[in-house]
């Protein structure tokens, strides 16, 4: 009796164990597309009886793994270099085909002088749309932008030392070069140029990114900023002014600090709040970075390299400046009431190369 029931519950526990499930195939057939834009690789793989792809890019010490079920993935690469992308299909997470491949990137510059290197910024960002770039690929700047000519009132309000001119901005390979010099013309010791979109291109709310590489040294103040459509009419500072990024040059932290500042009108007063960033090491002419806003109804944050440093609230009423539309503004000033004048340790010329520039909405 003892031996039959044993018997009886050994069939008994074989008759209840599940069918275990045997592994899905591997897939077959793996093919990638390779496209490369300047730094950026997109990846666009196919494969048959695939469930996903995870797409690996090996970016000198960083490994970056996207799992993407349509088989595409990107990637920006900051500087030139041979790297290797590794693309695998799918049946499950341990069951896989894969190909390895290199891919030769050149981030060039031409003849500009430009930096080869630095931060490059997506051209899509979830929630956004871009409504509005220049990449600067033609040979003269685009009929979205217009010039300001002379030394303006007071040195444009503040006592700058340069005559603007638009002979000091050029385009070329693909980057907007605007040069500081140390020359006379007319009654001014230096030249540069200021160009703008009042009038022609102007935003409410919305990302702005601008890549630029920036001069540096004593009295040297680069901008990137707006200003209130209505500048005309309401003037300054009632219009408000939001700068991207300001640099004032010279030794110590100055020339690796970039400022992020509104400016608006309280109560018939000039009221102002910024932010700084300062880099650990180096100085911002030996890469280029991206200088960005974010703005809304309520609030305008900045950004350096798609890392945020400094916001404001901008739902006050006495701030509502920064619910119109606002246009931009690129220059290199020399000297003013901020940075003081060049001195001995000041080399020209002085350059700001840009990129792009883009708006987001």
């Amino acid at each position: 009796m003892k031996i039959m029931t044993f018997l009886l519950l050994s069939l008994t526990l074989l008759a209840c164990e599940p069918d275990v499930p045997k592994p899905p195939g591997l897939p077959s057939n793996l093919n990638t597309q390779l496209t490369v834009t300047n730094g950026e690789v997109t990846v666009l793989a196919t494969a048959d009886s695939v469930n996903f792809f995870t797409i690996t890019f090996f970016d000198n010490n960083d490994t970056i793994t996207v799992e993407s079920q349509d088989g595409e993935a990107s990637h920006i690469f900051n500087s030139s270099g041979t790297y290797k992308i590794r693309t695998r299909a799918h049946t499950l997470q341990t069951s896989f085909i894969e190909k390895t491949e290199e891919v030769l990137i050149e981030i060039t510059a031409g003849n500009t002088g430009a930096p080869t290197t630095g931060y490059i910024s997506p051209l899509t960002y979830p929630n956004y749309t871009l409504v509005w770039q220049d990449e600067f690929n033609g040979t003269s700047l685009s009929s979205d932008w217009t010039y300001d000519i002379g030394t303006g009132s007071w040195g444009w309000g503040n006592n700058e030392l340069q005559f603007y001119r638009q002979e000091n901005a050029v385009v070329s390979d693909g980057i907007l070069t605007i040069t500081a010099k140390n020359e006379t013309f007319n009654t001014s010791n230096y030249t540069s140029s200021r160009i703008k979109t009042q009038g022609i291109k102007s935003w409410k709310y919305g990302r702005v990114d601008v890549r630029a590489a920036l001069p540096y040294g004593q009295g040297i103040w680069p901008a990137i900023w707006m200003l209130g459509d209505n500048i005309t009419s309401a003037g300054w500072p009632a219009c408000g002014e939001i700068d991207i990024m300001e640099l004032i040059g010279g030794a110590g932290a100055n020339d690796r600090t970039v400022h992020g500042t509104v400016h608006w009108s309280e109560s018939g007063s000039h009221a102002q709040y910024g932010g700084s960033k300062t880099l650990s090491s180096g100085m911002f002419a030996d890469n280029f970075h991206v200088f960005s806003i974010e703005w809304d109804d309520n609030s305008i944050h900045w950004l350096l390299d798609n890392v945020a440093y400094h916001s404001i609230n901008t739902s006050p009423a006495e701030m509502s400046e920064f619910r119109e539309k606002f246009f931009i503004i690129m220059n290199v000033a020399v000297g003013g009431n901020w940075p003081g004048s060049p001195n001995a340790s000041t080399t020209f010329p002085q350059k700001m190369y840009v990129d792009y520039v883009r708006v987001f909405q």
